[in-house]
């Protein structure tokens, strides 16, 4: 068997035994002499002044080099300290952002395994009674969950089954994170649109929710013509284009705009053919006093016949007035 010492004196009939003297002298290690002790400085050219003040005694000889030391040390070290602290910093603003993204993915999948075509209106409608209780003079209102305490009011009428729908999803987020309602309900709106064939629309995360209702009386009325609609709006800040591209969102949900589950540019055309003036039939019925009114204020018109001749102006603007909408009034996490 070879032994872990690779190199010995081979052995021979002739060679005397070993003494245990000579084998040590033998297996002694061979160490370098030691050089005296080296004289190149540690990064750094300048000699350390470890003098005293003249008056000081032997031990305050001794202190004063050992600070005189560790002051040159930690002089050497701190660029080195500085690097690493900005590295661990950027390490966790980049860890933090990856966890970010992939919480707003978690809640976006979720949300869309309980959107449904069907359910988009419903949905989409729970955004626009959340949200338009707004108002920009005390900054109240807005896009903060308020709504599952309004359910019962009459304005809020059917939103109780698409409340439900998402509380499904919530019930499995919170498990993990809790989500608010008013993220919630926000991205449930965008997925709305987009499962119907709309424009994709990502919305930013982390709104607070209000935990009470918003004062009564807040949204619009569907009695009012376009003068009206337009004051409200602007309270809320909402230019008239806004408002028009906001409307859009009654192109899905049967009000005779086209097929309930598409979302498109069909809600202009009809709203410029004006349905509703023959006499008799189920062409009176379509849309609400609201949506008709707007179909005879000319700067609402404008607008009609923009988004009823290209599709996409319309989906941009819907895209950029929903972002607008489902940031109003919104407090955010910190």
């Amino acid at each position: 068997m070879t032994s872990t010492f690779s190199y010995l004196p081979p052995c021979n009939a002739a060679a005397a035994a070993v003494s245990s003297s000579s084998l040590r002298h033998y297996l002694k290690p061979k160490v370098p002499a030691l050089s005296s002790p080296s004289t190149v400085p540690f990064r750094s050219k300048t000699a350390i002044n470890c003098s005293p003040p003249a008056h000081a005694d032997a031990s305050v000889q001794t202190d004063f080099c050992f600070l005189k030391k560790r002051e040159f040390v930690f002089s050497a070290a701190l660029p080195f300290l500085l690097i690493l602290h900005e590295s661990v910093e950027g390490f966790r603003a980049e860890a933090a952002e990856r966890l970010d993204r992939s919480e707003d993915e978690r809640i976006r999948e979720e949300v869309r395994k309980v959107v449904t075509k069907v359910r988009a209106p419903g949905l989409l409608r729970l955004v626009f009674h959340d949200a338009g209780t707004f108002e920009m003079n005390d900054n109240s209102g807005g896009m903060n969950g308020s709504i599952i305490h309004e359910l019962n009011r009459p304005e809020n009428k059917g939103l109780k089954k698409s409340v439900k729908i998402l509380e499904e999803a919530k019930s499995k987020l919170d498990l993990i994170r809790p989500v608010s309602w008013a993220d919630l309900i926000a991205v449930a709106g965008a997925e709305a649109v987009s499962i119907c064939g709309g424009p994709i629309i990502a919305v930013e995360l982390g709104r607070l929710d209000l935990g009470k209702p918003d004062p009564e009386g807040k949204l619009p009325e569907e009695s009012l013509d376009a003068v009206g609609l337009k004051q409200i709006f602007s309270k809320k800040g909402f230019a008239t284009r806004e408002l028009v591209a906001l409307s859009g969102a009654h192109t899905i949900g049967g009000k005779g705009f086209g097929s309930p589950v598409v979302f498109d540019n069909a809600y202009f055309k009809i709203l410029l053919e004006k349905p509703w003036s023959s006499k008799g039939g189920m062409s009176s019925m379509i849309g609400l006093p609201s949506d008709r009114a707007l179909a005879d204020d000319d700067e609402c018109l404008r607008w009609i016949k923009e988004y009823a001749n290209n599709q996409n102006v319309f989906f941009e603007d819907f895209q950029n007035a929903y972002i607008k909408l489902v940031n109003s009034g919104a407090k955010w996490k910190r």
